[in-house]
């Protein structure tokens, strides 16, 4: 059988014969998405298949169709590491840095009372 979709050809997918058994589960896929380039990336959801092949096209089908896209990651989520939450400790060596949050400027004061200013000048 022939398909008509080219992301199917471009990917030769209709060569591979994977047989599927009832019941079987499909691994998980974590899917990250770019929205332009130069974007980070950002992870957008799962979705589940036999290869990262087929991850691609489920994962263009389910998150590419929504928005625009310029590219779009699978990873097997069995392959995702992270810290143990008994490790949290270690983060506790980064200095205090709270001056990089915005949260300490008061800009939103000094904007009102220019605009306060100005309309008096008027």
């Amino acid at each position: 059988m022939v398909s008509l979709d080219p992301r199917i050809n471009r990917l030769d997918l209709q060569e591979r014969k994977e047989e599927t058994q009832p019941h079987e589960h499909w691994p998980t896929w974590e899917v990250f998405h770019q929205k332009k380039r130069g974007a980070q990336a950002i992870h957008v959801g799962i979705v589940h298949a036999p290869s990262p092949e087929l991850a691609l096209i489920f994962a263009k089908e389910q998150f590419g169709r929504r928005q625009k896209s310029t590219n779009i990651w699978v990873v097997k989520s069995s392959e995702v590491f992270t810290f143990q939450t008994g490790d949290e400790d270690m983060f506790e060596t980064t200095p205090e840095k709270s001056y990089r949050d915005a949260g300490g400027y008061r800009v939103r004061d000094k904007i009102n009372a220019f605009k306060k200013e100005n309309q008096q000048d008027q």
